[in-house]
Parts: structure tokens; C-alpha cells; sequence
């Protein structure tokens, strides 16, 4: 089985004489174009190697407590925010973030190793059950070397939800990043391996697509977990099936942002902006579709307008820059063509769609109306500042209407009775959603999704007990033979 152009989040690519689309590797600096840095492919033996490690270490941590690995995830905390300027800044070259985002999004790698440090080996420790047939119990023990998959809109914080919740399981990690931040990707394993973490226990491979699948395949591989795009997450998913090999899917998104009739106005436009245009829009829970009663319907459109206004491009490493490229060219020339195919159907362009005279690949904050079910922006998730904001004339017609999704990952609801906006939560079909508040992202949270946004959770005990085996055990105190009912022989 061999994966080709299917994978629509990598962005550049290379064809051999066989047809299978290969990874080129490189850092291109979104603000200049510039060409960093390129690496190359992983060998076979590379790859032989890091399964032996990682097999051998699976072995090893089987015999010791999850606690014995708690220490080594503090020092990588350590670390992480020892460099945290230095980290933050190979972001920021890598895929274009904002500095003060990149800086935060070291710092919340080193709030989510130190969360599992503290809490992991509590959290899986043995359930005892209570049963007719004895004493009996459920451990929870490692499976065996693990593949993530990860993107480059979050290009540490994707590794680290996978990595520290399976350092303190026990099963060892290979990753395999996007094709645009392998200096990210890079920068991650050295803080691991200067830490002091044993061989092994997660390795950086710059994999083709055919060398996922054989990845995949190999039985030392027990599980594979994938943050990306729908198209992606089904090519693995389908290898991952093949292989029956336990798999984890966090996918696309076309989140919600509901404004109840009695929400907060101001309240609603603090978030609002953020919701839309942090990390330019590239986010899976971003708010993409403003679903808002008729009552606060024009004067939310003309706010956020003005919010959209104020947003500042430039040098994404200058701490005043406000909004940042897109992560490449590719990425701008998807979503503007997301953008006329949407108007030609009939959207309205309310705001924005304006070319910026910069060098760097920046896509002017927009806000597109009157998108009908027939155009094909109402089921596409727009990976950029490209706002969709509906009117709706009743409370049922916006639960209706944020469900109408082929997505389901996270939204936002609105409301002045807060109660009110979690009875309203629970009726729409997405896997997490917050009221009257921004959309957090702490390791105490589960993160997923359902429909096309995936399945599985990670983060939380959710995500800790991801790859686990819940290995049940029965004793008793005296061997009993008899016919008892539910007895298998």
C-alpha cells in the first residue's frame, strides 16, 4: 500500500521514477520566502534502528513504575522553558507564528509535561472491579512503540499531547512531522535527548509517506496517532486498520461560535477576535462559522469588522505585529481560492479579500455572509482569518445549524444565563465546547472530536489511557470449579 498525493496537509513534495510522492523536507520562512534549512529523507537502517531502540526500551519500562518515569518529564519542563526564547523563535521561522504565541506555546508543552510528571502514575494505577468470579482488577500497562503523526500549525504542542502522557504509559515514540517544520520537529528531539531521556523513548524521523505505511506495518508498532487533515487521517487510519493497529484521529474543524439572543455583547466581541484569528486562523478549533440571533446580528457583524481592522501584519518576530502570514504559499493560495469559489457562489463579501503588500504569505482577516447549504463553503473548514457569520432567527435554528457539519470538534456558545448556554451546549454535535469563555487547551481537558473531526481523545486520563492494555485480572483464595454461571469451561 503505498500513500500518495492523498496526504492534503504536507505542503511540498518531490515525485521518484515510481510514482510515490516523497516528502521534501524544509524550513521555508513564511515572512521572507526564504529557503532555511532542508533535510533529508530517513534511510532504511535509520529506521531498523529507532524500532530496535524503542522495542528494546518497551521491554525495559515494563519492569519498572510509571513513576520511575515522572522525573525525566519535570526536567524536560525544565528545559523547554530554559529555552523557551530560543524554542519559540525556530517556531516562528518554521511556520510563521507570532512570537508572543510561539512563547506561549513553549510554555504550555512545559504545563502539559509537568501535569502528566504529577498525575500519570496515580492515573494508572489498577481499577479493582467487584465480581462474582473473584478478586479481580484491571491494570493498565504500555503496548509498545507508538507513531504520531503531527502538523505544523502547533508544531510542539501537537508532539507533546501524544509524547507525555505515553513517557509516563511506557510506550516508546516515533514521530513523523509535517514536511514545512522539521526544524520544529528537530528542535523538540533535542530538548528530549538533552534531558536526558533514554535512547529510544522518542526519535524524529523525516519519513516518506510509503515509509509511514511500512512503519505502520511493523509489529514492534502498536499504535499510531495522527493530528491532521480528514484526507490524512484517512490514509493512516486505513494503513492503521489494515495492520489492526490502534489508532487515534484528531482531524479538521468547523467549530461554532453561537450568540445566544441575551448574550453579552461586549463580552462576545472580547473573544471573538481572538477565536478567529489566533495563530492566523490555522487552528482546528478556531471559530470558523459566528452563528448570531437576529437581534445582535448587525451590530456583531459591524464590531468584529472593526476588531478585524485593527489586526497588524508584519515581522511576525516583532512583539506589535498582530497578525501573521500563512504558513506557506500553498496554504494562501488553498484558502483563496476557498474564498472566490465561496463568493462565486453566492457568499457575500462583507470585509477583507484584499491583497497585503508585504512579501510574506498574508491573507487579509475576511468575513464572508449569506452562505447558503448549496455553496461549498458551508461544509469546508477555511484554514485561515476568513470569518463565516450566519443569522439565525431562533435558539433551535442555531443549534440546528452549528450541528449541520460534517465536523465536530470543539465550538463556543454564548448566553446570558450560562446554565442557560450549557442546556444549549449539549444539544450541539461537536466533542467539546465552552460558554461564555475562549477555548482552552489544558492537559486536565480532553481534546477530540467526532463525524469527521475523528475519534479518540487525548489529553486528560482520557488520553493518557489512549494506548493502554486494560489487562484484566481474577484470582481467588481457593480454586472453584463448579458450574458457576458465566463460567466459560
Amino acid at each position: 500500500m503505498l500513500l500518495k498525493n492523498s496526504w492534503s496537509y504536507t505542503e511540498t513534495g518531490i515525485n521518484n521514477q515510481e510514482g510515490v510522492f516523497l516528502l521534501a523536507y524544509k524550513t521555508i520562512n513564511p515572512y521572507t520566502n526564504e529557503v532555511v534549512k532542508e533535510y533529508p529523507t530517513a534511510s532504511a537502517s535509520e529506521i531498523e534502528t529507532t524500532l530496535k531502540k524503542g522495542d528494546k526500551l518497551y521491554r525495559e519500562w515494563r519492569k519498572e513504575p510509571a513513576a520511575n518515569r515522572a522525573e525525566m518529564l519535570h526536567k524536560i519542563a525544565a528545559l523547554l522553558r530554559k529555552n523557551s526564547e530560543k524554542l519559540a523563535k525556530v517556531l516562528v521561522i518554521d511556520m510563521g507564528k507570532l512570537i508572543n504565541e510561539a512563547r506561549g506555546e513553549v510554555e504550555l508543552c512545559a504545563i502539559i509535561a509537568d501535569y502528566f510528571a504529577d498525575h500519570g502514575a496515580e492515573m494508572l494505577k489498577p481499577t479493582s472491579l467487584s465480581s462474582k468470579a473473584g478478586n479481580a482488577h484491571v491494570e493498565k500497562d504500555s503496548l509498545g512503540v507508538l507513531l504520531m503523526v503531527e502538523p505544523w500549525n502547533f508544531p510542539y504542542y501537537q508532539i507533546m499531547r501524544v509524547f507525555a502522557p505515553n513517557y509516563m504509559v511506557g510506550n516508546p515514540m516515533i514521530l513523523k512531522h509535517s514536511s514545512n517544520t522539521p526544524s520544529s520537529a528537530a528542535a523538540f528531539e533535542k530538548v528530549v535527548n538533552d534531558a536526558g531521556a533514554p535512547a529510544g523513548s522518542f526519535t524524529n524521523l523525516f519519513l516518506s509517506h510509503e515509509q509511514v505505511t511500512k512503519v505502520i506495518a511493523d509489529p514492534r508498532v502498536q499504535g499510531v496517532a495522527l493530528t491532521g487533515s480528514e484526507q490524512g487521517g484517512s490514509v493512516v487510519a486505513e494503513a492503521a486498520g489494515k495492520y489492526l493497529k490502534k489508532s487515534s484521529m484528531e482531524l479538521g474543524g468547523n467549530d461554532a461560535f453561537v450568540i445566544l439572543n441575551d448574550a453579552d455583547l461586549d463580552q462576545v466581541l472580547k473573544v471573538a477576535k481572538r477565536a478567529r484569528a489566533y495563530n492566523a486562523g490555522q487552528v482546528c478549533t478556531s471559530s470558523k462559522r459566528f452563528i448570531v440571533a437576529d437581534n445582535l446580528y448587525d451590530e456583531f457583524l459591524k464590531r468584529l469588522g472593526e476588531d478585524f481592522k485593527q489586526l497588524k501584519p508584519g515581522d511576525p518576530m516583532n512583539e506589535k505585529t498582530t497578525l501573521a502570514p500563512l504558513s506557506t504559499a500553498a496554504a494562501k493560495q488553498k484558502l483563496q481560492k476557498q474564498v472566490d469559489d465561496a463568493i462565486a457562489a453566492g457568499a457575500k463579501l462583507y470585509q477583507g479579500n484584499h491583497p497585503i503588500d508585504l512579501p510574506g504569505q498574508f491573507f487579509e482577516p475576511t468575513i464572508l455572509t449569506d452562505i447558503t447549504q448549496d455553496n461549498p463553503a458551508y461544509y469546508e473548514e477555511m484554514f485561515g482569518p476568513v470569518a463565516q457569520v450566519y443569522r439565525v432567527s431562533s435558539e433551535e435554528e442555531a443549534i440546528k445549524l452549528a450541528s449541520d457539519s460534517h465536523y465536530g470538534l470543539g465550538g463556543i456558545v454564548f448566553a446570558g444565563d450560562p446554565k442557560h448556554g450549557e442546556e444549549v451546549a449539549s444539544q450541539i454535535e461537536t466533542g467539546m465546547v465552552f460558554v461564555n469563555t475562549v477555548l482552552y487547551t489544558l492537559p486536565e481537558l480532553p481534546f477530540g472530536g467526532i463525524k469527521r473531526s475523528g475519534y479518540g481523545r487525548e489529553m486528560s486520563s482520557l488520553g493518557l489511557n489512549a494506548f493502554v492494555n486494560e489487562k484484566l485480572i481474577v484470582s481467588v483464595d481457593k480454586p472453584d470449579l463448579g458450574n458457576a454461571a458465566g463460567a466459560l469451561f
